[in-house]
């Protein structure tokens, strides 16, 4: 895992410098005390670009001749596109508070700013570079990873926090700006951290017109022509990154790689990466450089015969004949599955369903070059999520929700009753629109407390999530299983909520952004705990002007069915990719539900093991019982929210990874004498 980590303190007079006297295992120092900012984990020499400006003079009381040097320079760390020359500009114009022109070269970067005794720290829009902070030694650490800064101030476990994180993950009213860490916070997406003298701020860098979906109305011409130009961009940042790490002996093939059936995002940036140039001074296509593109398939052979699989297949077979692209077709059996091998690998920042497939993740991966493409993230910033259909009714556009309603109805199957249940979905969109915001995140408080997840059997699963989605917020799929009372504990955190002023984001754009801020924290986990040594994930769909370009999609478009696919199409076709398969953009999840209950049925009974005395007992978040008797069902083929079961898993396996851990994050005379949470308290609920 990679991270930076900095300190700021208060008035210089206050004592000594804890920066001299602990700093980070395996750190690198980028510029010194009393501010200091360190690296850690193995970054590339091209990831890490420190800019300084000409030093100021400035009055200093404290000081001998009455005045001394302010320093005015920026970091940036990641994949960036901006020159050195750009960089310095930026940083000219940052020195009077400027933020938003930080975050808009193409790639997905942090960046750190200091001018004197103040410093900015800004993270992304969807979150995949989050900022944490912390109280520490009359001044504010913050990093970009919450573990560290834990380990820092010896933090407990914030048992309410993960209740939260699993009765309600995608509501920032339940969330709020916590972390499963007592004592350190959360930057929120879009926001920046700007500390003076150790006195921390949060504040917004985006406009609150875009924020609140109120971004200025184009054409859906212009929409994707913009979308177009940004993924082109993100691409190209990741091309021109060097893709042989010196002295790699093991690891993925030199070489950049993307995932070929991973739907149509993930295809759409291996068809782009194919077809742009390479790094800079390579005049052609990656072909004419001699370098192909390596694209993955991954072909799950355990889950015997599942329908669209092998058309899948012969589509990712038919665009792989480009000779730009070198087709690698990766084998899954038995040990690919979820839920296999849970005691193995890597402690995550936080937990999150991707530890539950670390194994089969990797071994696609591992077949990748050393950057790697995918797709995630493209659902969130250009499907329509259900509450948009109340954004339409209060823009009274009417007429633009019929296709959507009756493409919700057909979903399960309901050809017989697409006459009701459009107006069902109608009705629940006018419910939402005419719901405030106050009254909508009571309503779910409520819920919790009474214990109503399961929707009356009128429709299809499909078309129920969808009508449960016409909301302010809703339980998450693991709340079913949580007890009485942890779930006492996140309704008083929604009431809370419930009793301060209100959002300015209509429902709907509410609703997607705070979706696609947990997908963002879903792919962190998902990084972290499917790193292959030497490789870099790259998710162009989370980069910043990706997402803004996004945000300009007419809303009227975006909940149309199958837009993603007309507007991904409509990319390729203006760079110049035309000739894709019959059946391209067609999506499905039947492989991956296949998947996840054949890996439960293998894995039961080492689950049962696992569930035998939880942690999340301890803790008094579950009943180890009904979790037991959850996963028994599921396994035999009851009708139960695997994602939610998938949470209950990944929680408890990452708090046992969290306290067996050994050792800490920090080093020194003054390094705190023990690591982070060494114990799993019982909340007095």
């Amino acid at each position: 895992m990679r991270w930076l980590v900095g300190w700021s303190g208060g008035p210089l007079s206050l004592g000594p410098i804890p920066g001299r006297s602990v700093h980070p295992v395996g750190a690198h120092l980028l510029w010194e005390p009393p501010d200091p900012l360190w690296t850690v984990g193995d970054w590339r020499p091209d990831e890490v670009r420190v800019i300084e400006s000409e030093p100021r003079k400035t009055a200093h009381s404290g000081a001998r001749n009455g005045s001394r040097i302010t320093p005015v320079r920026l970091a940036v760390l990641g994949r960036c596109r901006a020159t050195d020359a750009e960089l310095r500009l930026a940083l000219n114009t940052a020195r009077g508070g400027a933020l938003r022109h930080l975050t808009t070269w193409a790639g997905s970067y942090t960046v750190v700013v200091q001018v004197g005794r103040r410093i900015t720290v800004l993270g992304d829009l969807a979150g995949v570079r989050p900022v944490f902070h912390t109280p520490w030694a009359n001044g504010t650490a913050y990093a970009t990873a919450a573990l560290p800064l834990a380990d820092l101030i010896e933090a407990g476990l914030d048992v309410t926090h993960l209740a939260a994180l699993l009765a309600c993950p995608d509501s920032p009213e339940a969330l709020d700006d916590g972390t499963p860490y007592v004592g350190v916070r959360r930057v929120p997406p879009g926001h920046a951290l700007v500390l003076r003298e150790g006195q921390p701020q949060v504040t917004p860098y985006e406009p609150a017109a875009s924020l609140a979906g109120g971004t200025t109305p184009c054409t859906a011409e212009e929409a994707v022509g913009a979308i177009r130009d940004a993924l082109v961009d993100a691409v190209r940042a990741r091309l021109s990154a060097p893709r042989v790490v010196p002295g790699q002996d093991l690891g993925p093939t030199p070489g950049v790689g993307a995932d070929l059936s991973g739907g149509s995002a993930s295809a759409t940036l291996a068809l782009l990466a194919a077809g742009l140039p390479g790094a800079p001074g390579i005049p052609g296509p990656l072909a004419a450089a001699g370098e192909r593109l390596l694209a993955v398939t991954f072909n799950d052979m355990s889950t015997g015969a599942v329908e669209g699989r092998e058309a899948e297949l012969e589509r990712a077979r038919r665009m792989a004949s480009d000779p730009r692209l070198r087709h690698i077709v990766v084998p899954g059996g038995a040990e690919a599955l979820p839920y296999v091998d849970l005691d193995h690998g890597p402690l995550t920042d936080e937990p999150g369903p991707a530890l539950v497939t670390t194994g089969r993740s990797r071994r696609r991966l591992a077949a990748g070059g050393t950057d790697h493409l995918v797709g995630h993230g493209a659902r969130q910033v250009l499907d329509g999520h259900p509450a948009r259909l109340a954004d339409l009714l209060l823009d009274r556009r009417r007429r633009h929700l019929l296709r959507p309603a009756t493409a919700l109805a057909r979903a399960d199957g309901a050809a017989a009753r697409t006459a009701l249940v459009p107006f069902s979905v109608y009705r629940a969109a006018r419910r939402l629109a005419r719901t405030p915001y106050q009254k909508g995140v009571r309503d779910v408080a409520a819920r919790l407390l009474e214990r109503s997840f399961v929707p009356p059997a009128r429709h299809g699963p499909a078309l129920e999530a969808s009508l449960d989605a016409l909301s302010w917020c809703r339980p998450g799929p693991a709340a079913r299983w949580l007890t009485g009372e942890a779930l006492a504990e996140v309704s008083l955190r929604l009431n809370d909520a419930a009793s301060r002023p209100g959002p300015v984001e209509r429902p709907g754009a509410r609703r997607a952004r705070a979706a696609l801020h947990r997908q963002a924290a879903d792919h962190r986990v998902f990084e972290q705990a499917s790193e292959v040594q030497g490789q870099r994930l790259h998710a162009p769909f989370l980069d910043n002007q990706v997402v803004r370009a996004c945000d300009s999609l007419p809303e009227s478009l975006r909940v149309q069915p199958g837009a993603r696919a007309t507007v991904l199409r409509a990319v390729l076709a203006g760079s110049g990719i035309r000739n894709l398969p019959d059946g391209w953009g067609a999506t499905t999840h039947a492989p991956t539900a296949t998947a996840q209950r054949a890996g439960l049925r293998t894995a039961v009974e080492h689950l049962f093991q696992i569930f035998e005395t939880p942690l999340l007992a301890d803790a008094g978040l579950i009943e180890a019982r009904v979790v037991r008797d959850a996963l028994t069902q599921a396994a035999n083929g009851a009708p139960l929210p695997l994602d939610g079961l998938a949470q209950l898993v990944s929680t408890e396996i990452w708090l046992n990874r969290l306290l067996s851990r050994r050792g800490s994050c920090w080093t020194g005379s003054d390094a705190p004498r023990q690591r982070a949470v060494a114990g799993v308290p019982r909340p007095s609920l």
